[in-house]
């Protein structure tokens, strides 16, 4: 506390009443503190408030219009694609409800301020209250902008049923509500916010157009060549963009969006809309109440009303100096000072504006971007790097031997280094390029060791480096202690590689492990040895059984449901209870959704091995129904693309063959060459050896996909050394397995497991490894991470030498998942639910709005 706090000293902006202290002198009575607005702003300020001793000098009344605790609005993208539940217990929540009351503070949520009485100095409520305030600061932030377009509203005050903004935590779990039962969304706006959304939904099986009235995505981060970087990565994960496009209005059917109409007359079917065409300052309290406003509420350097010295103003609703400030950077900096004054901490504390430096990750791309965009005199030096094969463009601009600018796209190793020489105007190499290249940005401990304590690390909360080697220095013994106390990583999470790197480093080598990195699924705080232990003791045989008696106040999420289903289908293959909505779109309908929402449907074909009648009637099939592309797989099958969800069950119908699994975490094919049949090579039958193997896992769950072959020489032609499982036939009439082997993002060649001298040897170890590997691995680890990390000496010893005496159990439950099989295409075609595969939209064909370059 300051030594204006200690001597009573009445804060700025204040009115003091003497009020009797019990038996003693009168003492000053706490000034009142009006704060109008819970969103990370009001909640920001409220904290710097408290920081410098104003629990001790106010009465603080907090006014937010939402039913909750204060949350971090960065993070709604996240609740959005993992379906987050929004408990008050979640990341999401900066400042849960308890939190005001434990800093005696009231908080009255759900009500709204529609007018202030600047002369009585009272807020008026819409629930009726009248609350009198001698500081008032303003933090009424933003709100969605709706375009004027038709069909946009379906009363004054509701939008069309299927139509959303996306602002509000309300906003988010509404379209989570909705997005379970429909296909295909618009989002309007290709900002980072529509982007964001976009990504949300897609994450939910969602065919996602993004529709954006410039040619260049991100418009107010990135310039044109960035643009093209970001939007070549985000069509590879699957978006549909149509660029250079307005929306001229939204078509409606039977009372909800059925479509949107643009403005050359093209029109594109959707069952819903998402809007992010921009925000707007929330100004209408302050003028009706008299305050002065252009584009937001206008404020001095002390971030105080221009017209009112009692009212102060933080965050997107203030404009300082012209600027209206939308990233969170800036308006830390404004509760900064606005504490500083408001406490008289420091009477003088002045803003000045803000340096704006990003970092983002948008929709898993990473973006960085800092000062200017591109050069605006002919005197700036500009270093440009794109790599577009990789999805990398980076860009940095100097003026006079000062960094002014830089644009990152894809790669952002350098971030910490570009912001402090940006940040602190520093002297740059000589030779510029070193600014991408050669300047170390905290590629490892030392680099990190080396950084400026002054090196903002997270940007969303405002955390330097100092502040994580202070908060080590005062006890934290982890990476995630240190960012629950700081908050670093908990916005947008972009920096948590660089906060682990300092953190490391103040520690002196790696932090002390977190807990949460052992659990199995991020909902259930236990290992999975432990987590199986408590499923089987407990007889837990339903996904909601296991979130009801495992997870905090029984709580179930989304992102923990898929890998919950897999584990409970491998531990009770008999006795499962299936709950749908525990499964990924794929496995709902038991095909791989596409690009534009259509659907793959692979038949199973054991071994890779088919016969005249099986492609006349694939033939038949894919005429029937106009399939748009037959393809032969990598994995020797036929895939017939572009089906709509609607026709899959009739086209599973008509080809009457089983599923081939082309979708799950589950074994999926057997590769084979021809082996002994016709090889002259052939040293072993292994079409047969393949077709057995298929034939007895197919479809059997797993933590991932498992994928096999069988090569009858170690000629290798079915690639067999590079599978999860792979049988390579040898001299002798021997097997040699091979495992975790992968030819994809990740090439690794599979390890020896073991050479064994017989067909049905060669079926039973296989099982048994695959087994061992169910039981073992973590979610989504694939065998080539599996196998280094429980190593090759293990596996061998217990899947091969038995030296722990478990082959005969593993080998045992493996036969009871075999027994359990049920091909899903014949299940459905009895138990299908009634939206399971009915949409309420027919297929529209893709290419109807032109795409431009």
């Amino acid at each position: 506390m300051t030594e204006t706090q200690r001597s009573g000293a009445r804060p700025s902006g204040t009115a003091l009443e003497e009020r009797p202290a019990g038996a003693g002198t009168p003492e000053p009575a706490r000034a009142r503190l009006v704060v109008v607005g819970n969103g990370m702003s009001g909640a920001r300020a409220l904290e710097e408030i408290l920081a410098r001793g104003g629990g001790d000098l106010f009465d603080i009344t907090v006014f937010g219009e939402e039913p909750y605790g204060n949350y971090n609005r960065i993070l709604l993208s996240e609740v959005l694609a993992n379906a987050a539940s929004g408990g008050e217990d979640d990341e999401l929540f900066l400042n849960p409800v308890d939190w005001y009351a434990e800093n005696g503070i009231t908080l009255h949520a759900g009500v709204r301020i529609v007018r202030i009485d600047r002369h009585a100095k009272v807020v008026l409520g819409d629930d009726g209250s009248v609350t009198a305030y001698d500081t008032l600061i303003l933090a009424t932030g933003s709100r969605s902008f709706f375009p004027p377009v038709e069909g946009m509203w379906a009363s004054r005050t509701a939008l069309t049923p299927g139509v959303f903004g996306f602002r509000s935590l309300d906003d988010a779990q509404g379209m989570l509500a909705h997005v379970r039962e429909h296909r295909t969304a618009v989002v309007i706006g290709g900002g980072l916010l529509g982007l964001e959304a976009a990504a949300g939904l897609q994450a939910h099986g969602v065919a996602v157009h993004v529709v954006h009235p410039t040619e260049v995505l991100m418009n107010q981060q990135l310039e044109a060549e960035a643009s093209k970087v970001l939007r070549s990565k985000l069509e590879d994960l699957g978006m549909h963009m149509h660029l250079g496009v307005r929306t001229s209005e939204l078509l409606v059917s039977d009372g909800a969006v059925s479509g949107v109409r643009f403005s050359d007359g093209s029109d594109l079917a959707c069952d819903m809309v998402v809007v992010t065409a921009g925000i707007r300052p929330n100004i209408g309290l302050a003028m009706v109440s008299g305050l002065e406003t252009q584009r937001a509420i206008v404020v001095d350097d002390r971030m105080r009303s221009v017209d009112d010295e009692s009212i102060f103003v933080v965050g997107e609703c203030a404009q300082h100096r012209g600027e209206v400030y939308g990233v969170v950077g800036p308006l830390w900096e404004q509760a900064e000072v606005l504490a500083d004054v408001v406490t008289g901490a420091n009477p003088d504390a002045e803003y000045h504006g803000s340096r704006l430096a990003t970092k983002l990750k948008v929709a898993g791309v990473d973006v960085a971007q800092m000062g200017l965009k591109t050069p605006e005199r002919a005197t700036d030096e500009f270093v440009q790097f794109s790599e577009t094969g990789r999805g990398v463009y980076q860009t940095v601009i100097i003026r006079d031997g000062t960094l002014i600018g830089a644009t990152l796209v894809g790669d952002v190793s350098k971030v910490a280094a570009l912001t402090q020489a940006f940040d602190s105007r520093s002297a740059l190499p000589e030779e510029r390029v070193k600014l991408l290249f050669d300047l170390g940005a905290a590629g490892g401990s030392a680099s990190a060791a080396d950084l400026p304590d002054d090196t903002q690390i997270c940007h969303c909360n405002g955390v330097s480096k100092g502040d994580l080697v202070a908060c080590v220095h005062g006890g934290a013994e982890s990476v995630s202690a240190c960012m629950t106390a700081t908050r670093a990583g908990k916005g947008c999470g972009s920096c948590k590689g660089l906060v682990t790197e300092v953190v490391e480093a103040a520690l002196g080598g790696a932090g002390a492990e977190d807990p949460a990195d052992s659990y199995y699924v991020p909902a259930i705080p236990l290992d999975k040895p432990t987590l199986m232990a408590e499923i089987r003791s407990r007889g837990l045989r339903s996904v909601s059984a296991v979130f009801e008696a495992l997870a905090p106040e029984g709580r179930d999420h989304v992102g923990s449901k898929m890998g919950l289903t897999a584990l409970l289908r491998m531990m009770w293959p008999d006795e499962f209870v299936d709950e749908r909505d525990g499964r990924f779109i794929n496995d709902r309908v038991h095909a791989n959704i596409q690009r534009d929402g259509t659907f793959s449907v692979v038949p199973r074909m054991s071994g890779g091995v088919t016969t005249p009648e099986q492609l006349r009637r694939i033939a038949d099939v894919a005429e029937k129904h106009d399939i748009p592309m037959v393809k032969l797989t990598g994995g020797q099958r036929i895939d017939l693309l572009g089906v709509p969800k609607e026709k899959l069950q009739e086209v599973w119908a008509d080809l009457d063959m089983p599923s081939g699994w082309a979708y799950g975490k589950s074994f999926r094919t057997v590769k084979t060459c021809v082996g002994t049949d016709f090889c002259r090579f052939g040293l072993g039958d292994s079409t047969k050896l393949g077709i057995d193997l298929e034939e007895r896992y197919k479809g059997i769950e797993g933590p991932a996909k498992m994928k096999l072959a069988v090569s009858g020489c170690p000629r290798n032609c079915a690639e067999s050394m590079v599978k999860d499982v792979g049988l390579v036939a040898v001299d002798g009439g021997q097997w040699q397995i091979y495992v975790g082997g992968a030819a994809g993002a990740t090439i690794r060649k599979g390890d020896v497991l073991a050479t064994v001298d017989s067909h049905d040897e060669a079926v039973r170890i296989t099982g048994r490894f695959l087994q061992y590997y169910r039981e073992n691995a973590n979610w989504l680890e694939r065998t080539y991470d599996f196998v280094p990390r429980v190593g090759l000496d293990h596996l061998i010893a217990v899947v091969v030498d038995d030296t722990e005496g478990i082959a005969a159990e593993l080998d045992a439950r493996m036969q009871q998942a075999v027994d359990a099989y049920v091909d899903p295409w014949a299940a459905d075609q009895r138990e299908a639910t009634p939206g399971q595969f009915h949409d309420a939209l027919p297929m529209v064909p893709l290419p109807q709005v032109p795409v431009r370059s």
